[in-house]
C-alpha cells in the first residue's frame, strides 16, 4: 500500500464514522472502527500483535510506524469506546486506574481537585498517597449537594472529578446541575483557568448514560468491568470531545507508554459487542435482589436508586437509561457475622471487582476500600457491616436462592 492508498484509507475511515453516527447503540458496540479485514477478509478485526512496521521508504508508511504510537487493534477498540460515548477521541490504557492516573498527570503542582467523597478506593490511594506530594491539592465533598462543590472551589481549581452512581455506596450526583453550575464559574475565567469536569463511568457504562453528552470535559472507564463484562482482562479508557484535550491526551499517552496492547484491546473489543444485552440483564437482575433485600429482617439498608424508596430514585430515573448489577446493604450484624456471611454463599463468588457476567459480593471495608483510613471509611459511611454485590446475568431465582443460604448459615 503506497501512501496515496493510505490517504485513500483515512477518506474511507472517515465515510465510514459518517455512516456509523446513523448506526444505533448496539450495532455500534458490534461494528464501529471494526470494518472486515482488508488483508483476508476477517470479520472479527485481527489482533495485530506487533511492535514496528515495515516501511516502504522514507515517510512512506501504511499509517502506522512503531506500536507505542499507535496499534490497528488498539485503534479500533479506541474507536469503538469513542463511538458509544458520543466523544471524538479515546485513548486505552492497562487499567482504569492507569488512565485515571493520566488524567491527573495533566494537572500541574499547586493546581486543586474537587472529588467526591464516596469513590473507588483506588482513586483515593492515588489522589492522597501518589499525586498530594506531588503537588497537587484535593478536597472531598459530597457531590449530591452541589453546594458544597461550588462552595469548594477556589482560584486554583482546574478539575472537579465525579463518579455516578459511586462505589460502594451507589450514590448519585446530578451532572447536568454539576455542569451548569461549573458553566458560570467558567465564563469569569480565562482559557487557561477554566475548570474540567472529569467523569468515571464505570458502574453505568455508556448503555446507561453519556456524561460527554451532558458537558462533562473527559470520561474515564475501567473496561475491566462492565465494558469487558467477563473478568478477563484489566484495560482502561479516557473519552473526550474536545481536539485539544484529545491532542493533550494522545501526546501524553505515546511519551510515556502508558497504554494498553492489541491482545488486551482485542479481548475488550469482544466484550463491548454484548454490552447492551448484558447490562439489561444486570439491571433485571439486580431489581430483584435488591426488592428481596429491601424486605429481609437482618437488612438494615439496601444502598440501591433502583428502589422507589429510595431517595435519589427520581434522579436515577432522569439521568440513566436503567440500573446497572450494583447495590450494597447494611446486615444487622457486627464484622464477624458479615465475613461469615459473604463466606457462605455458593453461587455468589467472594472477590474484588465488579460487572462480569458472574456475581461477586464482597467486604468493602476490607476488600476494595481497604486503603482508605477507618476513620474516613466511618465518616463515609462505609461500615464493617456494610456489602456489597454485583448482580451477574445469571437465573435471579438462584442468585435469590443463594443468599437465601448464606443468610441462614449466620
Amino acid at each position: 500500500m503506497k501512501r496515496a492508498d493510505h490517504k485513500t484509507r483515512i477518506e474511507l475511515n472517515k465515510a465510514q464514522k459518517e455512516l456509523e453516527k446513523s448506526w444505533g447503540f448496539e450495532t455500534r458496540s458490534i461494528l464501529a472502527g471494526q470494518a472486515p479485514d482488508p488483508a483476508t477478509g476477517a470479520t472479527i478485526f485481527p489482533i495485530y500483535q506487533t511492535s514496528t512496521y515495515t516501511q516502504a521508504g522514507i515517510d512512506d508508511n501504511k499509517g502506522y510506524v512503531y506500536s507505542r504510537t499507535g496499534n490497528p487493534t488498539r485503534t479500533a477498540c479506541a474507536d469503538v469506546i469513542a463511538s458509544l460515548e458520543n466523544g471524538t477521541y479515546a485513548g486505552i490504557y492497562p487499567s482504569g486506574i492507569a488512565a485515571i492516573h493520566a488524567v491527573m498527570q495533566g494537572l500541574k503542582p499547586g493546581e486543586h481537585i474537587i472529588s467526591s467523597s464516596d469513590l473507588y478506593g483506588g482513586a483515593h490511594r492515588l489522589f492522597n498517597e501518589m499525586m498530594t506530594p506531588l503537588g497537587l491539592e484535593y478536597d472531598f465533598v459530597d457531590a449530591r449537594d452541589i453546594s458544597l462543590i461550588t462552595s469548594a472551589v477556589k482560584d486554583s481549581t482546574r478539575m472537579i472529578w465525579l463518579e455516578s452512581p459511586t462505589n460502594p455506596l451507589m450514590r448519585l450526583c446530578d451532572i447536568e446541575a454539576i455542569v451548569v453550575e461549573v458553566k458560570k464559574i467558567n465564563s469569569k475565567r480565562s482559557k487557561d483557568e477554566r475548570i474540567l469536569i472529569g467523569f468515571d463511568n464505570t458502574f453505568a457504562s455508556p448503555y446507561l448514560q453519556r456524561p460527554l453528552d451532558l458537558g462533562v470535559d473527559i470520561v474515564v472507564h475501567s473496561g475491566t468491568k462492565y465494558l469487558g463484562g467477563h473478568s478477563d482482562v484489566l484495560i482502561g479508557a479516557i473519552v473526550v470531545k474536545d481536539d485539544e484535550l484529545a491532542q493533550k491526551f494522545a501526546y501524553h499517552q505515546n511519551a510515556t507508554g502508558n497504554l494498553a496492547g492489541p491482545f488486551d484491546c482485542w479481548i475488550l473489543m469482544k466484550g463491548i459487542k454484548t454490552l447492551a444485552v448484558r447490562m439489561r440483564q444486570h439491571h433485571a437482575n439486580c431489581v430483584e435482589v435488591a426488592k428481596w433485600l429491601d424486605k429481609h429482617p437482618k437488612v438494615k439498608t439496601v444502598h440501591c436508586p433502583v428502589l422507589e424508596s429510595h431517595p435519589q430514585h427520581a434522579l436515577y430515573k432522569k439521568q440513566m437509561l436503567m440500573y446497572n448489577g450494583m447495590l450494597s446493604f447494611e446486615y444487622d450484624g457486627d464484622f464477624n457475622t458479615v465475613k461469615k456471611l459473604v463466606s457462605s454463599t455458593r453461587l455468589f463468588q467472594l472477590a474484588e471487582s465488579l460487572g462480569g457476567v458472574e456475581s461477586l459480593i464482597g467486604h468493602p471495608a476490607s476488600m476494595t476500600h481497604a486503603a482508605v483510613p477507618k476513620a474516613r471509611r466511618l465518616e463515609l459511611g462505609i461500615n464493617d457491616n456494610l456489602v456489597r454485590i454485583s448482580c451477574g446475568i445469571e437465573n435471579v431465582e438462584d442468585l435469590i436462592a443463594d443468599l437465601e443460604y448464606a443468610f441462614k448459615q449466620v
